[in-house]
């Protein structure tokens, strides 16, 4: 499976941005993208990869993003979504999206827990 994150940019603090993730490949012809489970992990300068949200059978958040992210998946363009909203400069940072063949036995939070990875697209929110 081969990811693809897009739609980072350059915004002002209290912005919005909406990035995207496609996922393409053979895998995709064997197996469903609904069966696959998509995270959003991001990486500021100088700090380690953190989680952000993923989407099993439902979607959760760090909590540094809880009401202001909203992920989505259109399973028909093998895409998900992250609605970025009230952005923050401590919201700048490489975003990532990631996926793995779903397993209730991993835990969706975890970035080692995913097997596919996508390049990042950065987002930079100024003050």
């Amino acid at each position: 499976v081969q990811l693809q994150a897009s739609g980072g940019g350059l915004v002002q603090a209290g912005d919005s941005l909406k990035l995207s993730c496609a996922s393409s490949g053979r895998t995709l012809s064997y197996f469903s993208f609904t069966s696959f489970t998509i995270g959003w992990f991001r990486q500021a300068p100088g700090k380690e990869r953190e989680f952000v949200s993923a989407n099993v059978d439902r979607t959760v958040y760090a909590d540094s993003v809880k009401g202001r992210f909203t992920m989505s998946r259109d399973n028909a363009k093998n895409t998900v979504y992250l609605q970025m909203n009230t952005l923050k400069p401590e919201d700048t940072a490489v975003y990532y999206c990631a996926a793995y063949y779903t397993n209730p036995g991993r835990n969706p939070q975890i970035g080692s827990e995913y097997v596919y990875w996508g390049r990042g697209t950065l987002v930079t929110v100024s003050s």
